[in-house]
């Protein structure tokens, strides 16, 4: 007999989870205290599914941590070594959070909705808290809260098809990591052009749950030609796409460096930023580990729901963070983590997979 979750107040549900129900979710797991779907029909036909047509995502549980106040601005910057200074309203970045250590603490997207008001789109943790003690300890004027905002993705080929018999044809003027603004039934709503896969797509915020259900319906009927279905983010796709997971190939046990996002760190000019000496002083002499797309041999590999050890000989010299066995490269893809003294691509390693030693192999790149 399978475990199962037994469901209380703890665990919320969304705004939009009658709707995810009637489409036939089969698993979920737990993120931000929240319901987040994980397989609808299989990880596999969600996957080739995803790739073709359209796809409409609950992702409710990537909360909101809103900033609003004079001192809105300043706290953004004290929270990310990522140089803010030129981010203009309407635009969306991607942003490393780290603590005192240079350590991540979460890799959200923020939103500039205006200077004195920014949302923080968060991963997995519990941010929210970080936040309003790093606001009340340098007393900042700031208001720090979760508002009532519940995004939702339309991912794949056909989601400026379905959005733009919604929202009208200006909506895929949207740029990448741009916002605009659009109403659904009176109700001014952000979208952006973003999401978590690279089929492309939006995220809509949807703030107020009273229109959830509503806008949830609305895109259903209005794709039902384009064969839209509820989805998710997808382990496959995901990996393929080298997009890391927090919690899973990352913590605050790895700095942004260690992570591959130093391209997001402006570490001399984030004048601020709490991590900020302690990420200078990584940036100057490099990291010592980082992360990697690897290739495991044989058969499909189980779920990685635990690090799985990398070695050179009998020296351990990194880790496997998350695997699954990609139809469309016909073969097993990986994240990793890798000493540097054996990440260079080609570099031939083994794998305990759950007791199992496999061949792995570093790659110079994502599959996609």
């Amino acid at each position: 007999m399978k475990a199962v979750i037994s469901p209380s107040r703890r665990l919320r549900r969304t705004p939009f989870s009658d709707g995810v129900e009637a489409q036939g979710v089969s698993g979920y797991t737990v993120y931000n205290r929240m319901l987040l779907p994980t397989i609808f029909e299989s990880v596999e036909a969600d996957y080739h599914h995803l790739k073709k047509h359209v796809q409409v995502w609950d992702v409710a549980c990537e909360r909101q941590v809103e900033l609003r106040g004079p001192d809105a601005a300043r706290l953004m910057q004290m929270l990310t070594p990522r140089d803010l200074r030129t981010m203009t309203t309407g635009q969306c970045y991607y942003v490393p959070i780290v603590d005192e250590t240079g350590g991540m603490l979460n890799d959200p997207v923020a939103v500039k909705l205006a200077e004195d008001r920014w949302w923080i789109s968060i991963a997995d943790s519990d941010l929210l808290l970080w936040v309003k003690g790093i606001a009340n300890g340098y007393r900042l004027d700031v208001l720090v809260d979760e508002p009532d905002v519940s995004p939702l993705a339309i991912q794949g080929p056909k989601s400026d098809d379905l959005m733009a018999r919604i929202f009208g044809d200006f909506v895929r003027d949207i740029r990448f990591f741009r916002y605009e603004t659009f109403q659904f039934q009176g109700r001014d709503l952000v979208i952006a052009r973003s999401g978590y896969s690279k089929q492309g797509g939006f995220e809509i915020y949807v703030e107020g749950a009273d229109i959830a259900m509503p806008l949830w319906d609305a895109l259903f009927a209005a794709g039902e030609d384009l064969n839209v279905r509820a989805g998710c983010p997808n382990a496959i796709e995901r990996v393929e796409s080298g997009l890391l997971s927090y919690g899973n190939d990352m913590t605050d046990d790895n700095t942004p460096h260690e992570c591959g996002l130093g391209r997001f760190c402006n570490t001399h000019s984030a004048i601020g930023c709490i991590g900020r000496d302690a990420l200078l002083r990584v940036a100057k002499e490099g990291p010592v580990q980082q992360v990697r797309a690897i290739s495991i041999d044989g058969d499909s590999v189980p779920g990685c729901d635990r690090p799985w050890p990398l070695y050179a000989g009998d020296v351990r010299v990194g880790q496997v963070t998350s695997a699954v066995w990609s139809p469309d490269f016909n073969e097993n893809v990986a994240i990793g983590m890798v000493r540097m003294t054996h990440w260079d691509a080609g570099t031939t390693l083994r794998v305990d997979v759950m007791g199992e030693t496999r061949v792995a192999t570093v790659r110079d790149g994502f599959w996609a």
